[in-house]
């Protein structure tokens, strides 16, 4: 297959070669900020499928749980980071029995305080560096547009320098300015889209954490209610 759109004087390629060493910068800049995007939509919607079915497995396994030993059990089977939200619940549970503190109302608040602090804390590690689509979809399009104003102003300096207003003197400044703003766009869009795709798959995961925790905590209160 022949390439040589490649080499022509319109192509992307040929006008990135040609364009000032600033907008290539930039240009390059943009490309490795897109690469890096891409990375992270694909890894964490990778990662948010896989914990949602973990969570479908745990919910399932939910109706089992009515003792310590039982929940031990589902923790040690369960896979993701639902195991440590699962631990650190089994541990207060253990805690409150072995200590008798407190009615089982108060048992449950205090389980309750341990599941939101623990959803919390695997809710920040599993959205991992998905602020930087955010970042990236917002600065993106100003990134290329600096370098947009940058090929614009070469082409007013190479009017004023030959004195002509030929096409052929205004065009190639124009060209590299304009490949600067698609590529701009051509981060910033899938960034975008990404990021709030990720952001509702985060919000899915966190609602099944919750729900679990939720599960839990009635289950804990009817042991420790049926034993006061």
């Amino acid at each position: 297959m022949k390439l040589d759109w490649l080499t022509q004087a319109s192509s992307p390629l040929h006008i990135f070669l040609e364009a000032d060493r600033l907008v290539q910068a930039i240009i390059v800049l943009l490309l490795l900020a897109s690469i890096a995007s891409w990375s992270i939509i694909l890894g964490r919607i990778y990662a948010i499928a896989l914990e949602r079915r973990r969570a479908a497995t745990v919910k399932h396994l939910l109706t089992n749980i009515g003792t310590q030993e039982e929940l031990r059990h589902l923790s040690g089977e369960a896979e993701g980071r639902i195991v440590h939200i699962l631990g650190a619940i089994e541990v207060e549970w253990r805690w409150s029995v072995d200590h008798a503190i407190g009615r089982y109302d108060q048992v449950r608040e205090r389980i309750a305080s341990i599941a939101e602090m623990s959803i919390g804390r695997e809710s920040r590690q599993l959205a991992g560096r998905t602020a930087w689509l955010a970042t990236l979809g917002a600065s993106a399009p100003f990134i290329g547009l600096f370098g947009t104003v940058w090929g614009i102003m070469g082409s007013f300096l190479a009017i004023g320098q030959t004195q002509d207003t030929s096409l052929a003197v205004v065009a190639p400044g124009i060209a590299e300015a304009l490949l600067a703003t698609a590529v701009g766009l051509f981060c910033a869009i899938p960034a975008v889209i990404g990021y709030n795709r990720v952001v509702h798959g985060l919000g899915e995961v966190d609602a099944e954490w919750r729900s679990i925790a939720g599960l839990l905590e009635v289950a804990i209160s009817r042991h420790l209610g049926a034993r006061s």
